[in-house]
């Protein structure tokens, strides 16, 4: 059985007020391309198809001519899941319909239990829940965790195990891995705690969706695809694309397609006459989703305006020093603590405008701080 692992599609959703429509279709292109090279059984979709509940009109006729020329004009089979960003009521309309194409879309816990087979495989499709759903489910009061819901879900699901077929999970929540790193102790994602891998090594794979990063878990058959795109500044550096996945008489082997976008989302960090050099930005594609951070120290007039007349897909400006004063240069909180007021805003002064008060400025500044005092004294 050869798989096309995706997840995380977001369709509609926007780059700091920029629409992503046109990137989603031109990523979603490179989907049926790589899934028609690859000779692919089936595309597995592991949840947040949408990026809200209540998806614009222009989402849903995008998603809907999506599933058209993937799975009826190209016949390929579609698994997918219902994510924390999908609304699984508005999903399941049409599902009874959907699956005598083959498309197999499944929005409840109850759905998860019966698995839809494919040649040698069976496909467990778990949508995203909540644990109150697994205690309404179950009948059972004492489920109060995620990780407590997943033991009796996975221990039901392998009573419908076939030795002679390979096992596939496909879920939408958050992994933990046994070698625990700092951001995995004691992380939730979403509001749930994290489900350890433990319980679903008896899959042969588990395709996972919710995380962004396909690095996000280091197992060597329990994976996240990661997004189609990158979604935020802070996944500029992330590869992205899809897993392909061949599972064979238990045996696993898969490797990673990388999409490429139609503008890529990147981070500078310069100076405003550098950045506004023709030597500079002509080696640099100026239609990308660009995140600015200034070296300079002075104030720019109308900075952004003049910088979008280069740029025009600017998605985040912040200025350097700023961050270092942040991360490098943070003075001692007791410090802080033990400044006057005059002496604070002094500080805050230099530290934002990189220079000191004028003996206007001074003045200006002693007469606030003697006014509020006394008004804050007659209120008192």
């Amino acid at each position: 059985m050869k798989i096309l692992h995706t997840a995380d599609w977001h369709i509609g959703r926007k780059l700091n007020g920029f629409d992503l429509l046109e990137e989603q279709r031109h990523a979603f292109k490179q989907v049926v391309d790589i899934a028609q090279q690859e000779q692919v059984d089936a595309i597995v979709i592991a949840g947040d198809l949408y990026d809200r509940s209540v998806p614009a009109t222009e989402a849903v006729e995008a998603f809907n001519q999506m599933m058209i020329a993937l799975n009826l004009d190209k016949k390929i089979p579609v698994l997918a899941i219902s994510g924390n960003h999908d609304s699984s009521t508005r999903l399941e309309t049409g599902g009874p319909w959907f699956e005598h194409t083959q498309f197999h879309l499944h929005t409840s816990l109850e759905q998860a239990f019966e698995p839809i087979e494919m040649q040698d495989t069976q496909f467990f499709l778990l949508p995203y829940f909540e644990p109150f759903q697994a205690r309404r489910y179950f009948h059972d009061e004492s489920i109060k965790s995620l990780e407590e819901a997943m033991e009796k879900i996975v221990r039901k699901m392998k009573k419908k195990f076939d030795s002679n077929k390979n096992q596939v999970l496909v879920a939408h929540f958050f992994a933990a891995g046994s070698q625990k790193s700092e951001s995995e102790t004691l992380l939730t994602v979403g509001g749930l705690e994290a489900v350890p891998v433990t319980l679903m090594e008896d899959f042969d794979y588990v395709a996972l969706g919710h995380l962004h990063n396909k690095n996000a878990l280091r197992h060597e058959k329990i994976k996240y695809s990661g997004t189609l795109l990158k979604y935020s500044l802070s996944e500029w550096k992330q590869e992205k694309g899809v897993r392909i996945v061949e599972i064979n008489a238990h045996k696993v082997t898969q490797a990673f397609q990388k999409i490429t976008p139609l503008k890529e989302v990147m981070c500078i960090e310069e100076t405003f006459q550098t950045l506004m050099s023709p030597d500079f930005y002509k080696n640099i594609c100026c239609e990308n989703y660009i995140g600015i951070s200034l070296k300079d120290q002075q104030i720019i007039p109308n900075v952004m305006a003049q910088l979008r007349s280069i740029y025009p897909n600017i998605i985040h400006l912040e200025r350097a020093q700023g961050r270092e004063v942040t991360k490098q240069k943070q003075r001692d909180i007791k410090e802080l603590k033990s400044l006057d007021p005059a002496a604070l805003f002094r500080h805050y002064f230099k530290d934002t405008t990189g220079e000191t008060l004028t003996e206007l400025q001074e003045k200006v500044m002693i007469e606030a701080l003697l006014e509020s005092q006394k008004k804050i004294g007659s209120e008192g």
